[in-house]
């Protein structure tokens, strides 16, 4: 929560107050703020709650400032990737659907911030997936999800006192 709702929070903090402040540009436009949340922030992922509770309140957390911003003439974009191929995702034993490449999330990032989009998963089919798992009844969900493939976790042994 600290690196992922909290830094995009006070991240922005200063940049909104002074953005409100400065003369409107193009269009009544005082500028656009982007932030990075992730598909796992659609539904509760197995063996990935605290990361998906948090890119949910990324979501949500732009998605209200999307609405408190508008008046001033201040974009927020919301920007969901799925998976990207970095050392990181390397490491999965699981498939991956729609593995993309850094740089090509990075241009087609640029294209939805350039075309002022308010959310956009990329890549696109993944975007269709996280539409139906945020309409999906809970118990189909439940079903579903229950034997996916989970990141594996170190589990250190407890401690003597």
């Amino acid at each position: 929560m600290d690196t992922n709702w909290f830094g995009v929070l006070t991240t922005f903090q200063p940049f909104m107050h002074a953005m409100q402040a400065r003369e409107p540009g193009h269009f009544g436009r005082r500028g656009t703020l982007v932030g990075l949340a992730s598909v796992a922030g659609v539904r509760g992922l197995p063996g990935a709650g605290a990361y998906s509770a948090s890119k949910s309140a990324v979501i949500k957390l732009l998605e209200s400032l999307r609405l408190e911003q508008r008046g001033y003439g201040i974009r927020v974009v919301t920007i969901a990737p799925g998976y990207i191929r970095t050392p990181m995702t390397a490491r999965n034993p699981y498939r991956m659907p729609f593995l993309t490449d850094a740089d090509v999330f990075a241009r087609k990032a640029v294209r939805v911030i350039a075309a002022g989009r308010r959310f956009r998963v990329i890549p696109w089919p993944m975007g269709v997936v996280a539409a139906l798992l945020h309409v999906m009844p809970r118990w189909l969900y439940d079903a579903l999800a229950a034997g996916a493939p989970r990141k594996p976790r170190r589990v250190d042994p407890p401690q003597g006192d």
